[in-house]
């Protein structure tokens, strides 16, 4: 049952962050309602592109500590991605894909640096 919660409590969390679900002013049921089904649905339909842009897994378990490749979307990677996409950027398309996957590069190479780091000292990783 505490594990089911920490993931229900991750959720909340997430569609709070990403999607305001916490951003409301509301003063009958019926608009809060509304607010929270928006909200919800909102962080599914990004949640559903983060697993469509997911590619197939190897059967590798440390593929992220050896693999040069960019971390996955994620949920805030593709709600400032459509976010700069609906609002017409400063920036061309080409550069914000370009800003995306410098992004991602870099938070892979921090991801690898975090796993040796632990791989090389158990003790206090």
């Amino acid at each position: 049952m505490a594990g089911t919660r920490w993931c229900i409590e991750e959720c909340f969390q997430a569609a709070k962050g990403q999607v305001g679900l916490d951003h409301h002013q509301v003063r009958h049921w019926t608009a809060w309602h509304r607010h929270i089904t928006l909200a919800m649905l909102a962080l599914a339909f990004l949640a559903a592109l983060v697993a469509d842009a997911t590619p197939a897994r190897t059967a590798q378990p440390n593929r992220p500590a050896r693999s040069t490749d960019p971390i996955d979307l994620t949920v805030p990677e593709i709600r400032h991605l459509l976010g700069a996409l609906l609002n017409p950027p400063n920036a061309s398309l080409r550069r914000l894909l370009h800003w995306s996957n410098w992004r991602r590069h870099h938070q892979a190479t921090a991801r690898r640096s975090h796993y040796r780091r632990r791989i090389a000292d158990p003790v206090t990783g």
